[in-house]
């Protein structure tokens, strides 16, 4: 499984792209794997400031309904409004139309903590 080189990873399976102090943010390829198909994306955290490490929705796939956890402090400015109608993207294209929220970062030096393609191949096995 390849894992695009420009983004960071998270132990909970999120994957983060930085962009200045914003922060787009979806669950990974072997994440939505293991989910199977999701059939809803729930966040109810738009604009709120949400911490490192809390959850900020959940995904609900056929046979499970799982947590997404914050891989940065920031407020959540943006949800991805095409997975409303279309949750499945995530299963489709994860890294790309699947995203789901976007976030302004309040302390960048946290993506310090997140992984690489690198470190999050080798937690997973890859």
């Amino acid at each position: 499984m390849k894992l695009p080189i420009n983004l960071k990873y998270t132990k909970d399976h999120e994957w983060v792209l930085i962009e200045g102090d914003i922060a787009t943010i979806g669950i990974t390829h072997f994440a939505q794997g293991e989910l199977g198909d999701i059939v809803y994306v729930d966040v109810d955290t738009v604009e709120e400031t949400v911490d490192k490490d809390a959850v900020f929705g959940t995904v609900e796939a056929v046979k499970t309904v799982s947590d997404l956890f914050m891989p940065l402090t920031g407020e959540v400015i943006e949800f991805n409004e095409v997975l409303g109608d279309d949750p499945a993207k995530i299963n489709s294209d994860p890294y790309g139309d699947g995203w789901i929220i976007k976030v302004k970062i309040a302390d960048v030096s946290q993506v310090e903590d997140l992984l690489d393609a690198q470190a999050y191949s080798e937690l997973i096995g890859g």
